[in-house]
């Protein structure tokens, strides 16, 4: 079975949290807001000309109240109507967090992006990254799909830890990066299976060898061994087969494909198995 990435539905809560968490430690919040709405209309955000600090405390007090989209609009319309003062630089990166909190990821990616575009420099940059990571991370889906987005997120997560090894938001990088390698994993091994049942063996093997050289230290090397034990026998090459299978044994004895690799090649080649 492919060991798949949780969907994002389930992943959330934890992203959210630790989200949450270390933007109380950048920008000072008062209270992280749930998901969910209410909403107060769109007078809240018609352009009436209004204050900085006016209109950030209420965009702020609608995002602690839940309504992150309304939230976002605000912090939007604090940047537009004041471009030029501090609570701009600040109204930006809570408008990326009001839109990740709302699920509107690309819109989250966008908020990031300018923010970074205009204040590369700002000690809130780590952040930023860290945000534009977490909303390509949330939009994963099953191996089933397409996974550029999944590519998109370990590029992100990749350049979070590149750039702030030491931080937070670097150390819970990691952490899903390895998920996300997983992940690609898994879809190399569902199409390398897939090729398999239509006896397209060559390309299998290429997908197999894929997980093995580019995704080693996940949960399916071992399968990825045993399916290129399969496809070796399959093509002919019996000795490739003995080596993949030994390289199995030699790093998972014990493993349930080991005893299933050993077994085809006892059966398969003989000869070879008893050398």
């Amino acid at each position: 079975m492919i060991t798949k990435l949780p969907l994002s539905g389930a992943r959330r809560p934890r992203s959210l949290a630790f989200a949450c968490a270390l933007m109380g430690g950048t920008m000072l919040l008062g209270g992280c807001a749930a998901f969910g709405g209410g909403g107060d209309g769109a007078k809240d955000t018609a352009y009436i000309a209004r204050d900085v600090e006016t209109l950030y405390a209420s965009a702020k007090e609608r995002l602690d109240r839940g309504n992150a989209p309304l939230a976002a609009a605000l912090f939007d319309e604090v940047e537009r109507q004041h471009p030029y003062s501090p609570w701009a630089r600040r109204a930006q990166l809570m408008s990326s967090f009001s839109y990740y909190v709302a699920r509107d990821y690309n819109k989250s990616i966008s908020a990031a992006q300018r923010f970074l575009s205009i204040h590369p420099g700002n000690k809130d940059a780590p952040y930023a990254y860290y945000l534009i990571a977490l909303s390509y991370y949330e939009q994963i889906s099953d191996v089933t799909r397409d996974q550029k987005v999944t590519e998109q997120a370990l590029a992100a997560l990749t350049e979070v830890n590149r750039r702030f090894p030491t931080t937070e938001y670097a150390a819970d990088a990691r952490l899903k990066l390895d998920l996300v390698n997983d992940h690609l994993a898994g879809k190399e091994m569902e199409i390398g299976r897939y090729y398999q049942r239509s006896g397209r063996w060559l390309a299998a093997q290429i997908r197999f060898q894929n997980v093995v050289e580019k995704f080693q230290t996940t949960s399916h090397t071992p399968e990825a061994l045993y399916r290129l034990t399969e496809s070796s026998l399959a093509l002919g090459v019996p000795a490739e087969a003995k080596k993949y299978a030994a390289v199995l044994g030699a790093n998972y004895p014990g493993n349930e494909w080991y005893e299933k690799a050993f077994e085809l090649v006892n059966k398969e080649a003989p000869t070879l198995a008893s050398n």
